[in-house]
């Protein structure tokens, strides 16, 4: 665009320039100069050229003069110039070798670029031979650059960035989190350094310090303001979730000001229902938890509504859920809810009903497990509940707190893997993916209802219906017998027994009719008051006879 102003004005003088002169000339006259008695007399035109060419000659003639005046720095300059420039190929030529692992080149091309430019004026040098350090493995040489780079306040980030990594490698923490914290706070705009740096306050629990962070680098747009307003309402999280039990009132603040920055954020809605609860403000915790549900369902959530209060019984519970399922209808976590809640108290009808209709709806191990509790509950069947337990078997895991492939049971403001920032994501970890249902087909849900057993009924055997009603059986005792009538009593024909002799009780084997079973018992203790003759009371076998 300049070189185009500059052709365009270039044309415009010229223009301008002969149409002054044609101006001029259609304009005849005369010009004379009288000097020391001598009139100088000439055309109008033939002044103005010779005006112009006089103008044009100074302005060549100073030109030169400046040219020849200042020539021996010009030429040094010239040499300094071509000098640097062959320093900067080498140095460029050696950071690519560096970049590309060629050490020997870039040994060769740092001792070049040395030899051309200096050290002190050009800080890129002692980058090349860092990186040509560390390339063939010596990793002192590199620490001692590394070291005068933060040194110098030029190359002081770089300096830092190098002490950072080399204290990783080597395995001193302590001192990366030192460097990666003076990066910070020097420069909170370098990535690396504000990344680092609110991991480990994030491990540590200083959680203020990483909020201030934070905030520094949303100043400094190192951040997108979306992405920076939801890590800070993680942060809250997590430091809410410190404060629950010794400050619920600081906890429910950090919540919501964290829901205010994150509506979706799940754990800040729990921990400030939960602190609602312990300030004894269930109406508030209620709302809380409804707003939330009201966006993204959550077993979680359910929870924790329906639990909110500890006095309510069964019945209570199942209200809550209901209302739950008000907020969401035609839900799988609704229908779960208040398939739970029904179980619970004892509404199988209601429980059977809406956990069927969540299988239908999305197959999961949770769903057939429950179905699997309400058949153990309501009919005990068996082959039921073996079935359900097959089906969950078989069926996904439900979704879980999953970061960096690591499942959780419950949230974590950072992975304990990388020890990343708002890492975990309610999903379904990645081994237990369902497949896809074609169109046209039955779903897995569909398929288990419909594979399910009926429910076994085991048919007892029939009683003979007695002749005669059954009466409490009477025991008739004499001496060295004892006799026990099951027969209706008969007040008007009373059962009357005669002791046999011993030899003969001791001969009989088997009883003789149906009506009469001798058997072996031991008699009763010394102290039973029942025992009148002491020979009763010894442990030896004794004769009872049954009566039928």
């Amino acid at each position: 665009m300049t070189t185009i102003f500059k052709i365009l004005f270039f044309f415009g003088f010229i223009l301008a320039l002969g149409f002054s002169f044609s101006w001029v000339a259609d304009r005849p006259g005369d010009i004379w100069l009288e000097w020391e008695g001598q009139r100088y007399q000439t055309d109008l035109i033939v002044a103005v050229t010779a005006l112009v060419a006089t103008v044009a000659v100074v302005m060549l003639s100073w030109w030169l003069l400046r040219t020849l005046w200042t020539s021996p720095h010009s030429v040094r300059r010239f040499f300094r110039a071509r000098k640097r420039d062959r320093g900067y190929q080498a140095l460029s030529t050696g950071l690519i070798a560096a970049g590309a692992g060629n050490a020997l080149l870039a040994r060769r091309m740092s001792a070049r670029a040395r030899s051309l430019i200096s050290a002190d004026q050009e800080p890129l040098i002692r980058v090349l031979d860092a990186q040509a350090a560390l390339i063939e493995g010596r990793h002192d040489e590199a620490r001692r650059l590394f070291q005068e780079m933060s040194e110098d306040p030029e190359t002081r980030e770089l300096g830092l960035r190098g002490l950072y990594v080399e204290a990783n490698r080597l395995g001193a923490h302590e001192a990366a989190r030192q460097y990666a914290e003076t990066a910070a706070e020097a420069a909170p705009y370098l990535p690396w350094a504000a990344k680092a740096t609110l991991e480990y306050r994030c491990r540590a629990g200083h959680w203020d310090d990483a909020i201030r962070l934070l905030d520094q680098q949303k100043i400094a747009h190192v951040l997108e303001r979306h992405e920076a307003d939801r890590l800070k309402a993680v942060l809250l999280t997590a430091k809410a979730e410190d404060q629950l039990e010794a400050e619920p009132t600081a906890a429910r603040d950090s919540a919501l000001k964290a829901l205010k920055l994150a509506k979706d954020l799940i754990p800040a809605a729990i921990v400030a229902a939960k602190a609602y609860v312990r300030e004894d403000n269930l109406r508030k915790a209620s709302s809380t938890l409804e707003q939330i549900w009201k966006i993204e369902p959550h077993p979680e959530v359910a929870r924790a509504y329906v639990r909110a209060r500890l006095g309510d019984s069964a019945v209570d519970r199942l209200k809550k859920a209901d209302k739950l399922e008000a907020l969401k209808p035609n839900n799988y976590e609704s229908l779960l809810a208040v398939a739970e809640a029904a179980l619970d108290a004892q509404d199988f009808k209601k429980a059977r009903a809406k956990a069927e209709a969540a299988a239908r709806m999305a197959s999961r191990e949770r769903v057939y497990l429950l179905l699997a509790d309400i058949e153990e509950a309501e009919t005990g069947d068996q082959g039921r509940i073996r079935h359900w337990m097959g089906q969950a078997l078989k069926a996904p895991r439900d979704p879980a707190w999953v970061a960096d492939g690591h499942v959780s049971e419950r949230w974590m403001p950072i992975s304990p893997v990388t020890g990343r920032l708002d890492a975990f994501e309610w999903k379904t970890p990645f081994d237990q993916l369902a497949v896809p249902i074609e169109e046209g087909t039955l779903s897995e849900g569909e398929r288990a209802l419909a594979a399910l057993p009926p429910v076994a009924r085991t048919e007892r055997p029939a009683q003979p219906e007695p002749a005669i009603e059954a009466a409490k059986p009477k025991v008739l005792e004499t001496e060295g017998l004892v006799i026990e009538d099951d027969t209706p009593e008969q007040p008007s024909k009373p059962l009357k027994a005669e002791a046999p002799a011993p030899a003969a009780l001791s001969e009989q084997s088997e009883p003789t009719t149906d009506a009469v079973v001798v058997e072996p018992f031991f008699g009763r203790p010394p102290d039973d008051p029942g025992v009148k003759d002491p020979a009763l009371a010894s442990s030896e076998p004794k004769t009872r006879l049954k009566l039928f």
